[in-house]
């Protein structure tokens, strides 16, 4: 199971890399057609690879650099199932200028091993939030 964890480590490298190039070609083959995404911007889910990759545009298009840093990523996996969590960073430089350090979310990740190689099936990206108003938690650091 050594060589199939490297391997999804990455395949998660390949989509950081991804992100920060801005490159949603290159994206597309990390992740399952029928991908099922749960992000922190609306709706409640993405379906798709399609709408997953919509998902990133805001992202593309509003920024002129992208940093992206995942932490602490730990995996379990299967013969052809595994899933893995972490905490992610957002940030770069707004197309204005605008400096952007960015907030800390947890990130998990299930994958399933299609035709020989890892895909993403489902992530879900979530920030904890104050129960007495609701509000999300964004100044947390792992």
């Amino acid at each position: 199971m050594r060589s199939e964890e490297a391997e999804i480590r990455r395949h998660i490298e390949k989509l950081v890399e991804g992100l920060r190039a801005k490159d949603p070609d290159a994206l597309r083959p990390l992740y399952a057609p029928d991908i099922v995404s749960f992000d922190v911007q609306p709706p409640l889910q993405h379906v798709g690879v399609e709408a997953k990759l919509r998902n990133w545009e805001p992202v593309f298009t509003g920024f002129e650099t992208v940093t992206y840093e995942l932490r602490d990523l730990t995996l379990t996996v299967g013969d052809d199932l595994a899933f893995g969590h972490a905490f992610g960073r957002l940030g770069g430089t707004l197309k204005d200028g605008t400096a952007i350090g960015g907030m800390w979310v947890r990130v998990t990740y299930c994958l399933r091993k299609t035709d020989g190689g890892w895909l993403i099936t489902h992530d879900q990206v979530s920030v904890p939030f104050d129960i007495a108003t609701g509000k999300g938690v964004v100044d947390l650091e792992p």
